[in-house]
């Protein structure tokens, strides 16, 4: 995988300037133990297995996959949330991965996060003003006025009632709760967000609201999205770029239209095959691609390709050697030994 992160980081040279995040074999591997008193590990849960993207400047990278994949961890990690196992995460090409105590501190107000889970993210015994405002205080930002008029100003943004500063997180709806973690993430002035599956705790109505509010938010104050979900259409429909994960790595990553217009791996293809189209005619002539038995367990994963248990396509060396993840074509690439 080094040598597909030297790749990537060749293709965007000439456009080094675009680049905010630069990720690279990133690894987090989570210990299982045995034993009540004298604890040996007997294995680890290998939920990120040594992935390779960038993201650039004003971007929304989508990142995609089936529950239990490593999206989740992906961003926790990313942002030192999880201190991984191995690997490396340049922002602004300072190296996340060494840093800590104030250096970390000070880094975070420039990387924040919103949750998926708008009821279990917000604590239920501070009022919202004191939940905005927390991470303005902890950075430094204001102080009494000031900061009231900040956590004022950031609710207006996200489309509250300003004057709700006195309620608690259970006076409000799902959606409304969410806004006000979109607040929370903004309060800091950051440059880029991980949105860790924003919509799918809201219901389909709400949904599309949000994800207006974060396309409004972005081109408002220049921010850049690491946009997890498992709703492609919903990807599709805000990302530049998307990166495809399965078990723990990255199977494919390209532009939006070249890879909803042409996936290369056969995951890529069997999930846009299950994504439903409006028109009934093209519907009907589709071929839905159905992956046979279950995903394979991440403490145990299959030798070589990681899909080849479930693929069409598998031959005997799929089952013997893990393929490169390597440039198909131009800002394309993908990991498998029969793409396209």
């Amino acid at each position: 995988m080094a040598a597909a992160f030297e790749k990537a980081r060749s293709t965007a040279t000439a456009e080094s300037g675009k680049n905010l995040l630069q990720v690279g074999a990133l690894t987090m591997h989570f210990p299982l133990t045995q034993g009540i008193i004298f604890q040996r590990q007997v294995g680890a849960v290998r939920a990120v297995d040594g992935i390779d993207f960038f993201v650039e400047k004003g971007e929304t990278l989508g990142l995609v996959g089936e529950s239990g994949c490593g999206k989740s961890t992906t961003g926790r990690a990313i942002l030192q949330l999880y201190k991984p196992t191995a690997g490396s995460v340049r922002f602004e090409g300072t190296e996340l991965t060494t840093l800590g105590g104030e250096a970390m501190r000070r880094m975070r107000r420039k990387m924040q996060m919103i949750f998926q889970d708008p009821y279990a993210s917000l604590n239920p015994r501070m009022t919202v003003g004191n939940i905005i405002g927390e991470p303005i205080e902890v950075h430094h930002l204001a102080r009494g006025k000031a900061k009231t008029e900040r956590v004022q100003e950031l609710l207006r943004i996200v489309g509250l009632n300003p004057y709700f500063t006195n309620r608690y997180p259970h006076e409000f709806s799902g959606g409304q709760r969410q806004r006000i973690g979109v607040a929370r993430a903004l309060a800091v002035e950051p440059e880029f967000i991980v949105a860790d599956e924003p919509i799918s705790a809201l219901d389909v109505s709400i949904q599309a609201q949000i994800i207006n509010l974060l396309e409004e938010l972005q081109s408002k104050f220049q921010l850049t999205y690491l946009f997890i979900a498992h709703d492609l259409s919903v990807v599709r429909h805000i990302s530049d770029r998307v990166a495809v994960m399965y078990l723990g790595k990255i199977v494919e990553l390209s532009d939006r239209q070249e890879l909803y217009e042409r996936p290369l791996h056969p995951y890529t293809q069997a999930l846009l095959s299950a994504v439903p189209i409006p028109d009934p005619a093209i519907e009907q002539k589709r071929k839905r691609i159905i992956l046979t038995g279950d995903v394979p367990s991440p403490v145990n994963p299959p030798t070589g390709c990681r899909f080849h248990t479930r693929c069409w396509k598998a031959q005997p060396i799929c089952s013997e050697a893990d393929p490169e993840f390597i440039e198909q074509s131009p800002r394309h690439w993908a990991a498998c030994h029969f793409p396209g």
